[in-house]
């Protein structure tokens, strides 16, 4: 013996149930159906397309006012970075001195001649020297022009030289 398909005995149901209607209940029945159908399809597709572009349309005007704001200032950021009001402080020898002293380190050697630095380091901390180079980049525009370290035994400690020159960018 076979096992009744379900879905053949819920199609028998539903044909039995029609039978059973009169004319007038099947017409009630169509007209019932086709207006839930619609309301669906109304509720499903159309109110959210709906209303999803009225809520653009009332937000587009803040967002053309935001797209010109930001356009504005990307101008103003292009204008002003071309411009540097703040002349960096002349590299001098006690200047230089002082830096290294903030950063725990003391150079054998310092000769500072014009735009030109030369320093000489014996046993300095690495981390240090290249968080004081960080530093005077930022602060007085020095760049390194020449540089050579020579690691020690003792992990993090060099001996080195560096040549600095500051500059207009």
């Amino acid at each position: 013996m076979s096992k009744p398909n379900p879905i053949q005995e819920l199609r028998a149901r539903a044909d039995a149930f029609w039978q059973v209607r009169t004319e007038q209940e099947r017409k009630l029945l169509r007209i019932g159906g086709i207006v839930v159908g619609l309301g669906l399809f109304y509720s499903l597709l159309i109110d959210p397309a709906l209303s999803g572009r009225a809520a653009l349309h009332q937000s587009l005007p803040e967002l053309h006012q935001q797209a010109a704001e930001m356009q504005n200032m990307a101008r103003e950021a292009q204008a002003l970075q071309g411009q540097n009001d703040i002349a960096p402080t002349p590299m001098t020898r006690d200047n230089l001195n002082a830096g290294l002293a903030a950063r725990g380190l003391n150079p054998q050697s310092l000769n500072v001649t014009g735009e030109y630095a030369k320093l000489q380091f014996t046993g300095a901390q690495y981390p240090g020297i290249v968080a004081w180079l960080d530093a005077i980049r930022v602060e007085s525009r020095i760049t390194v022009v020449d540089a050579s370290f020579t690691a020690q035994d003792t992990p993090g400690v060099v001996n080195g030289s560096l040549t600095l020159r500051q500059g207009v960018r």
